[in-house]
């Protein structure tokens, strides 16, 4: 268990926790695993199935990572799996099934941005550290190792996720310079997790707000609409007005503070509109 020897003590029973909860398929991560080794690569679980175990969910997803490249998975995989594509080869991911199974299976990242459109220059990493740096928030930056079941947490993601705690593995400034919807993500995971932003992310989510205007309209809506269909929407409405990106793709939402409910004179609409949400919810 990489990430300090007091947090491996106090994480250790969250761990074989969380082993457990991957045991239905611990089996096919293994096999797979020992396969990648044999031809010299790494191969390690990571993102939001390790996430979920510690949350004591199933994740409908098998994200793996590798310092393979893209035609050395394939060499793997080809002839064990029961099918596989190769969509987001470009970006280093091929897809595949076994079983029941859907795998995404991609290269390590070492991305540089142009912060003027958000379009990423894909460069490939060699580590799996390097890789974690760049993902989004520390509870979706750890990483079990396979075939080894090491787990590596270089950035106290389960620290965050004990203490219900959003926060970014590099500087947030710095993460959502490099990909504004990042921003977005904040509010949902706030949402569906009902974990705290951490106040250095939501200081930069304000300071950087306008910056979500390079992302398409279809980007925004997805994560804003992952937001609304999880558990507790107010949560990260909340935080989208707060900070300011709500002004940025729907005005219309924190306009509703100005504005007062006729009926109910004691709150403003944005109020109301946001309790009459929980109590649909509720129903």
């Amino acid at each position: 268990m990489t990430g300090g020897a007091e947090q491996a003590d106090a994480g250790l029973p969250l761990l074989r926790a969380a082993v457990a909860r991957l045991a239905p398929v611990l089996p096919l991560l293994t096999e797979l695993g020992e396969r990648f080794a044999t031809a010299g690569h790494e191969l390690a679980l990571v993102g939001g199935p390790v996430r979920d175990a510690f949350l004591g969910r199933v994740s409908p997803d098998l994200d793996l990572t590798t310092d393979a490249k893209p035609d050395e998975i394939l060499a793997v995989v080809v002839g064990w799996a029961d099918a596989h594509w190769d969509i987001g080869r470009e970006f280093g991911t091929i897809g595949l099934r076994k079983g029941a199974h859907v795998i995404e299976i991609t290269t390590y990242r070492a991305d540089t941005y142009d912060r003027t459109s958000r379009k990423p220059e894909v460069m490939f990493g060699d580590s799996l550290e390097g890789d974690l740096v760049r993902r989004d928030f520390t509870v979706n930056a750890m990483a079990i190792r396979l075939p080894s079941l090491e787990f590596v947490d270089v950035h106290g993601g389960l620290s965050d996720l004990v203490t219900r705690r959003l926060m970014t593995p590099a500087a947030p400034e710095e993460s959502f310079a490099d990909d504004p919807l990042r921003m977005m993500r904040a509010a949902r995971f706030a949402s569906q997790l009902g974990f705290d932003v951490a106040p250095q992310v939501r200081g930069a989510m304000a300071e950087r707000a306008d910056t979500l205007s390079i992302i398409s309209a279809e980007r925004v809506r997805d994560e804003f609409t992952k937001l609304l269909l999880s558990p507790a929407p107010r949560l990260g409405l909340t935080l989208l007005v707060d900070t300011g990106l709500a002004d940025v793709f729907l005005p219309e939402l924190p306009a509703l503070r100005l504005e007062l409910d006729e009926h109910h004179r004691h709150k403003d609409v944005y109020e109301h509109s946001l309790i009459v949400l929980e109590q649909a919810i509720d129903l």
